[in-house]
């Protein structure tokens, strides 16, 4: 088996473990994935990679379900929560310029500071919450934006102000998917040149990752009722925690040559 060949089984195993789990725990595909190939490609060219899968899980998981039509929760979502959509997508676009403005050795520090943040937060079992006025909903709307843009670790962020803003469980996923929605958008507009240069090969590598993310994520949710979600949010952080490793020592080195 070729080099090509092994490193697409190994992109499949990544988002489709990736998927499986954001199935069952309800934790981040993006970020997962994004941190793992960031550590196989340059930052940009890993978002890329990760942006149309991405923008389909999100949209399956904010447009369908919940007793609602695809329509009606379009509507309501964006009708109650459309200013913190607006100052995310705003910040996705900075974010996602800053892939173009930046020394990649800067985000890739960013990124494995924003997973030490994460992992730490969730073995604590503390959930930072900000209050939920509009002052803050502007701030932390567009600070996710910047680093969801830039990192892909938008929920980190916007976690902290939507378990103050609801406590349905329902309702911060649909939001938080809508946001992470627009976010992809926004990298779309701003990282069209790259995007449009990628082969046929590579398009054809990321419909691939797309359908097989479908189907895992899919499974995964089958699968929620019959395991413990607990566990796979502990597996999650652990690989969290290797892959931030990495990231981090790999920004360290990119910085120091």
């Amino acid at each position: 088996m070729d080099s090509d060949s092994t490193q697409t089984l190994l992109l499949i195993a990544i988002f489709a473990l990736a998927s499986l789990l954001h199935g069952i725990s309800g934790l981040g595909i993006t970020l997962v994935t994004t941190t793992a190939l960031a550590s196989m490609y340059p930052l940009p060219h890993a978002i890329v990679l990760v942006i149309f899968p991405s923008l389909v899980l999100n949209a399956m998981t904010w447009l369908a379900g919940g007793g609602r039509t695809i329509w009606q929760n379009f509507i309501y979502y964006g009708r109650h929560y459309w200013l913190l959509a607006l100052t995310s997508l705003l910040g996705s676009i900075l974010g996602a310029k800053l892939l173009l403005w930046v020394d990649s050795a800067y985000i890739l520090l960013v990124l494995a500071a924003v997973i030490g943040f994460y992992v730490i937060s969730s073995l604590l079992g503390k959930q930072i919450r900000l209050p939920a006025t509009k002052p803050i909903l502007i701030i932390v709307g567009f600070s996710a934006g910047v680093i969801g843009g830039a990192t892909n670790a938008m929920s980190t962020i916007l976690m902290m102000y939507l378990l103050s803003a609801s406590d349905d469980k329902h309702t911060i996923a649909k939001v938080g998917n809508m946001c992470y929605f627009l976010g992809k958008i926004a990298q779309i507009i701003v990282l069209r040149e790259p995007i449009m240069a990628l082969n046929s090969g590579e398009w054809e590598l990321i419909t691939l990752l797309s359908v097989m993310s479908i189907a895992a994520l899919l499974i995964g949710i089958r699968l929620r009722r019959y395991l413990p979600q607990a566990r796979f949010r502990q597996l999650i952080l652990v690989i969290l925690t290797v892959l931030g490793i990495r990231v981090g020592w790999q920004g360290i080195m990119s910085f120091m040559a």
